[in-house]
């Protein structure tokens, strides 16, 4: 039995399973129950087979374009088998095409058609792997070849460029492929290969994503793999946005181009994004702690009597405008969340930071003005 999820919904279900219920009673038949496109059904509509799948009245095929992981209940995948079906080869696209040349029935075969080399390599770079696209671009094709032209038809690249005119790139922005690319766009700004960021960054684009995706995407990516590597990266990647926002499609995809290889050939570090981490790690599972009292502001008398502000440093005071106290609750003394690498200018940072701890230990003096 065949329905698609498409057009069909728990009326129908229940009508497939009283009919599976009648052909075990009556012939013994196990059925066989094909679903076209069953990412489609919601999770009680999937729900709505698992006792029958398990209690074996019905063997379940299931056909999705997304990946299950995402699509499909997990009690439902938990039983059944997953067989992904890859994308063609341009030696099985060249057959069924070859294929539809000849048949008369469900083809062209009806009238002589030559396929030029040059029409069948565009027609496979057109298909991207899809034996649906390359049948309609041959026909497609096929129909401009033979317009007021007699037997045999030749088919040219022309006719096939002319006829489909632009490739349809295999994406879905809110499916598996979507999450693809932009990992690939990630990892390769991380991987510091501007060449790989520029040409997923082309592939999203013409596919048809949101450009302010991938910008936002760029923006979390200058703060999460730079940091103060290189602390111009998130200017960089807000200036790109806003110059996308100002111009828009086409001329602004330049900006983004230019941030991805300037995000891309940026020094790396994720230690802003570890310490952000540990510091909301800390905070979760420490409670409210107190804050210290000489850090507190005491806008009243009563304030001031108990003790906030007392003994507070004002850090212009001291040389460097630093002041060697501590700021975070007595309970987390001396815990350190960030922890500069040797990149960039957090090399610097580095630097920096330490002469301040070494000032804080009991014989690194104040340093008072």
């Amino acid at each position: 039995m065949h329905f698609s999820a498409v057009l069909s919904g728990v009326k129908e279900i229940r009508a497939v399973i009283e009919t599976a219920r009648e052909q075990r009673r009556l012939h013994r038949r196990r059925t066989v129950l094909f679903v076209d496109e069953i990412h489609r059904f919601n999770k009680a509509q999937q729900d709505a087979f698992l006792h029958h799948v398990e209690s074996g009245l019905i063997t379940l095929i299931g056909a999705t374009t997304e990946n299950p992981s995402f699509e499909v209940i997990a009690p439902l995948l938990s039983r059944c088998r997953v067989v992904t079906l890859s994308r063609l080869t341009e030696e099985d696209l060249s057959a069924i095409v070859a294929h539809a040349l000849q048949d008369e029935e469900r083809g062209l075969g009806r009238t002589e058609f030559i396929l030029e080399d040059e029409a069948r390599a565009a027609i496979m770079s057109l298909a991207d792997g899809d034996a649906r696209s390359a049948l309609n671009s041959l026909e497609a094709a096929a129909a401009l070849a033979s317009s007021g032209a007699a037997a045999p038809v030749r088919i040219t690249g022309s006719h096939v460029r002319q006829a489909v005119q632009k490739k349809a790139l295999r994406y879905d922005k809110a499916g598996e492929e979507h999450y693809n690319l932009i990992s690939a766009l990630h990892k390769s700004l991380r991987g510091s290969d501007p060449d790989a960021a520029l040409y997923w960054l082309a592939r999203m684009l013409a596919a048809g994503e949101d450009p302010f995706y991938v910008a936002r995407r760029m923006v979390r990516f200058a703060s999460e793999d730079i940091g103060n590597a290189d602390p111009a990266a998130l200017g960089v990647a807000m200036s790109a946005m806003e110059a996308f926002r100002f111009l828009g499609p086409p001329e602004g995809e330049l900006a983004l181009a230019q941030a991805a290889v300037y995000l891309a050939t940026a020094p790396k570090s994720n230690r802003i994004y570890r310490a952000y981490g540990e510091a909301q790690a800390t905070a979760a599972s420490s409670g409210s702690l107190p804050v210290p009292l000489h850090i507190r502001n005491a806008p009243t008398a009563l304030m001031k009597d108990l003790g906030y502000g007392r003994g507070y440093q004002y850090a212009h005071d001291f040389r460097d405008a630093y002041a060697p106290q501590d700021y975070l609750p007595d309970e987390l003394k001396g815990r350190v969340f960030y922890r500069p690498s040797e990149r960039g200018y957090e090399k610097t940072v580095k630097e920096r930071l330490e002469r301040w701890r070494q000032r804080k230990q009991p014989t690194g003096g104040g340093g008072a003005l």
